[in-house]
């Protein structure tokens, strides 16, 4: 391994390295946001004290995974080889990875979503024990960090085929979001317009998710821009709402 170290910190060495890695960073961690939300929103109905241990571990199952892929990339892009064909198209496991994965995303939000309008004010607790809770939980964080996990390595290989490169942007990537992961569930969960609308969010990514399983590409930079503009006309109404009431 460390006779490998010269040639792994070579990859560094050209300001074409440098540059690919700060936009793979910043490519991850935009990423990344889906990932967030929906393991913000799915363990808000965990005890209190279990919370933040179910994201950490989500998290550390999302880095384990897109380390694995990294090792087994060359096994990653024969997820792209033509597995079926129908509709006068021809689908890939990565196809069907998505389209499932984009219908269990917008199933699952909707139903939050659901639950939200309809018992605004239910206790954050599951009736069933916090084991059984957290175990379920967990499951359904593995399913969606799969999906994603796919989704980022194959956008990582596309941007740069050198895997240290790869390696340590997603490792950046996976600290800004475990800094970010407590603050932006409390800030979700604290008002029932700001949930809803990252619920919301989850049904847009799953319809992108199988839009492109059907090759019909959405491109991100939309998605998230609209995104950024509803988070900001929700924060100005916030501020107003505020100082109407005084506070």
């Amino acid at each position: 391994m460390f006779e490998q170290l010269p040639l792994i910190l070579a990859e560094f060495a050209s300001a074409s390295a440098l540059v690919a890695l700060a936009t793979l960073t910043l490519l991850e961690i935009v990423l990344g946001i889906d990932n967030l939300i929906f393991i913000s929103i799915v363990t808000e109905r965990l005890p209190p004290a279990q919370r933040q241990r179910a994201r950490l571990i989500g998290l550390s199952l999302a880095l384990i995974m897109r380390m694995l892929l990294l090792v087994f990339v060359s096994r990653l892009l024969l997820l792209e080889k033509p597995l079926f064909e129908a509709f006068d198209r021809a689908f890939s496991w990565r196809d069907v990875i998505f389209v499932a994965g984009g219908l269990f995303l917008i199933a699952k939000a909707t139903i939050e979503i659901v639950t939200t309008v309809e018992k605004p004010a239910a206790g954050h607790t599951v009736a069933g024990g916090g084991a059984a809770t957290m175990g379920a939980t967990i499951v359904q964080i593995v399913v969606l960090d799969m999906i994603f996990s796919v989704d980022s390595i194959l956008t990582a290989f596309g941007l740069t085929r050198a895997i240290p490169i790869m390696a340590v942007a997603i490792i950046v990537a996976m600290i800004v979001m475990v800094v970010a992961a407590k603050p932006l569930a409390e800030f979700v969960n604290r008002y029932v317009s700001v949930k809803i609308l990252a619920l919301a969010f989850l049904v847009l990514i799953g319809v992108v998710l199988i839009a492109d399983g059907f090759h019909l590409h959405i491109p991100r930079p939309y998605v998230y821009f609209a995104l950024a503009f509803s988070l900001s006309v929700q924060a100005l109404t916030l501020v107003a709402t505020r100082k109407h009431n005084g506070v």
